[in-house]
This record gives structure tokens, sequence and C-alpha cells, in this order.
């Protein structure tokens, strides 16, 4: 059996092989560390998570339950949507004294869900909320820890590399503060998005630029609306699934979410013009090309102007 109190974990197991979970690999992987891992896409051998697992070093594991045997740490980095899934799946294979580190962008609800598989399982639960881009800090982007295990976490994150600090021993609080976050910033995206577009049809997004460099002269404006339109085309899929959870979060809390749940549709759009590949392999750097591929894509019907009226 696993000693009560592992500082320098050797077996680790990671749930979710995305970007986050292939980051957590490279920064992990290390000639005295075992890491198994497991992701819904390894059923096809094509994918891109199936290809890129040999090269890190991991051993790519045909079911949860495999990836979690004896692992003395597991962390769960799936979708949003996952995050329960993932909890199910691996809560009765978890050694007795095994950290389960949930990474997830979900609501308080949906983490003390997860908390509760676990604890009915086996394993001791870790929430935590990830306060920034995963890049370009990688583990040392800042982390906030949760639960009535977070405290007992903390010295092995910290050997793990983790930029980590306790937030609560309850579950849930450390994600309330990533979620009302997430409100606003994933917000100023979308904002972003809806301002420069309509902006770009009316052939006015310069002088909007400038009325705002002089209204708010201390934000660069233009590199701003590059890196969220760039974040958004790049990652909003993923980010219209956190919104939804932010919704949650906010309903939670007796707030109704009109912000939240309208950020999650431009993120969901913006996501689904696969601007990438649209534009031979790279979305464009600077914003006026983004802004150009985003008309020419043109993901909003025409209904929408006079649905507007």
């Amino acid at each position: 059996m696993m000693a009560r109190s592992v500082a320098f974990p050797t077996r680790l197991a990671l749930i979710g092989f995305g970007e986050v979970g292939q980051m957590l690999a490279r920064e992990l992987a290390c000639e005295t560390r075992e890491i198994s891992v497991f992701d819904i896409a390894f059923d096809d051998p094509q994918s891109a998570q199936s290809q890129e697992a040999p090269s890190l070093g991991v051993l790519a594991r045909d079911s949860a339950a495999a990836a979690v045997a004896e692992a003395e740490v597991v962390i769960s980095a799936v979708t949003a949507r996952s995050a329960i899934e993932a909890a199910c799946s691996v809560a009765p294979h978890l050694s007795p004294e095994a950290f389960f580190l949930d990474l997830n962008s979900v609501a308080p609800g949906t983490k003390r869900k997860a908390f509760q598989i676990i604890s009915e399982g086996r394993g001791r639960f870790v929430e935590a909320a990830v306060m920034a881009p995963i890049y370009p800090k990688r583990l040392g982007t800042p982390m906030l820890l949760g639960g009535p295990h977070a405290v007992a976490f903390r010295t092995i994150a910290e050997n793990l590399g983790f930029n980590v600090s306790v937030f609560s021993d309850r579950v849930g609080s450390a994600s309330a503060v990533k979620m009302c976050r997430s409100v606003m910033v994933k917000g100023l995206e979308a904002l972003s998005m809806e301002c420069l577009a309509a902006a770009r049809r009316a052939g006015v997004e310069a002088e909007v630029i400038a009325s705002l460099s002089e209204s708010f002269p201390g934000l660069d404006w233009r590199g701003m609306a590059a890196y969220n339109l760039e974040r958004m085309s790049t990652h909003g899929i993923r980010r219209a699934a956190e919104m939804h959870e932010a919704a949650r979060t906010v309903a939670e809390l007796g707030v109704e979410p009109l912000m939240a749940l309208a950020t999650a549709q431009h993120q969901a759009t913006m996501g689904g013009l696969r601007l990438k590949e649209e534009c031979g392999g790279r979305v464009p750097e600077e914003l006026e090309g983004i802004l150009d591929a985003i008309v020419r894509l043109d993901p909003w019907p025409q209904a929408i102007g006079d649905a507007a009226e």
C-alpha cells in the first residue's frame, strides 16, 4: 500500500491529453517518474493525442482505470463537459491515499459533485483553479487549491513544480474565484470581437480604436484586441464550455448570467470558424488580418440585423 505521505511522487496519471495534458507531460516527465495517460481520443490511433503520447515519454493506457492504477497523484485535465465523467471513471480504481487533482474549469457546484464522487470511491480530492492562461508560464501559472486535502497536497504540488497557494478548505471557493474572473476576462474577449467585427463591416475600426485609446490611454487596444480574437479563434470551443460553467456559477449565486451566456455563444462562434485552418495553418497575428478573415468567413446570418431592430 502507498505510504500516507508521498512528498516526491514517482507515479503520476493524467486523465485528458489535450493542450493542458500534453503540457503537463512535457513539464513533469523525468527519469525517476512514470506517467500514465488516458484520453478518450486514444480510441482512435490516428488522433493527435495518440500520435503525441510516445514522443513525450508517457505511457498511453487503454482505460482510465489502467492509467490510475497505483498512481500517487492523478491529474484531471479534461474539457468542462467531461469533468464529472472523468471523476466517475477513476473513483473506484484509485489507490486509497492517491490525490486526485481536479484542474478543470468548472462551476463550484460541479467541483463539489466531483469531490463527492471521489470521496465515495477512493482517493483524496483536491480542487484546483488555474488563474491565468497556461502559457507561457506552464507549471508556473498561479493556481489556487481548495478542499480538505489541499494543505496536505501543497508540498507535493510544489515539489512537482506547480505554483500553488491554498485558498480554502471548502471545495468550490477557489473555483468561484476562477469562474467570476472568467466572466470578465472571456467577456472582454467577446466584446472585442463584437465591437470590432461590426466596426470593420462599417469601415470604422480605426476610428473606434482611436476613440477607445483616447478614453482609456493606458491600454493597447489594438494589441489587446488582436490577442483576444486569436485566443477566441484558437480556443473558442473550450472557452464556450468554460463560460457555460461560469454561467452556472453566476446562477448558483443568484445573479442572472446574461453576459456569461452571451460570451459563451460568441466564443463558440469564433471557435467554430476554424480560423487557423481557413488561413493556411495559422491565425493572422495582426488585428486587420484577423478581422479580414472573420468578415470573409461571415459567421452571422444576415437576419440578425433585422432581428436587432
